[in-house]
């Protein structure tokens, strides 16, 4: 499903975050992305969710290039994609039935469609009854739940999770992750960055490690 092929990312200040990174995340699979902070793991998240673009090399997802799609084409390319955030990014002023709602509001689809589809998700992260709270009222690992689920709405292929569960205790940590696993296991490919070492040694899945831009490890089940 994705492939980094030789791929390198030099910022115009000249600081290279990544180095000639090559591997491949087959569909349906879960794997984690770790490393010290400063590393790259952000960078590589945004390549996949083209927020940026390579210096050399490819970024194929689904044999597309990312690297070379045309301005118009990367929301369609970002539908397949469903991305999590440390710090939640969630609109404050919005309930959080809105929050979930608004890649399919951006999507187009009908109402009906979007209060199906929007209780679905809340219903899978276990905050249902919450579509009318706002985010502000609701405890840091409800705040990562309602990006989660407005991650996997649209019902994405991937999904990608940066440090989501930086700013949480170990319980909530594991009960996140267990989430991550409930969505790979109805076929979802997973790649989450995180500096957990312990709870990612603990899940036992494949680890990608990251050093000053270079990918030093590959370990794990594949």
């Amino acid at each position: 499903m994705l492939q980094f092929i030789n791929v390198s990312k030099r910022y115009p200040t000249g600081a290279e975050a990544l180095k000639n990174i090559s591997f491949e995340l087959s569909h349906g699979e879960m794997a984690f992305l770790t490393g010290h902070s400063g590393a790259g793991k952000s960078t590589l998240l945004k390549l996949i969710a083209v927020l940026e673009r390579s210096t050399q090399g490819q970024v194929l997802l689904d044999k597309q290039n990312l690297g070379r799609l045309a301005k118009r084409n990367v929301p369609y390319a970002r539908r397949k994609i469903g991305m999590i955030f440390q710090d939640h990014r969630l609109l404050h002023d919005r309930t959080v039935f809105d929050n979930v709602a608004l890649p399919l509001i951006i999507a187009g689809l009908n109402h009906h469609e979007v209060k199906r589809l929007v209780r679905a998700a809340l219903d899978k992260v276990g905050l249902s009854g919450k579509e009318q709270r706002y985010p502000i009222t609701l405890s840091g690992g409800e705040q990562q739940r309602i990006g989660i689920a407005r991650a996997v709405v649209n019902r994405p292929p991937m999904i990608l999770a940066d440090e989501p569960t930086g700013n949480l205790d170990p319980a909530l940590s594991e009960e996140i992750m267990q989430l991550f696993e409930q969505f790979n296991q109805v076929g979802v490919t997973v790649l989450i960055a995180s500096h957990d070492i312990a709870l990612i040694q603990q899940m036992g899945y494949r680890t990608l490690q990251l050093s000053q831009g270079e990918l030093l490890d590959n370990h794990g089940q594949s």
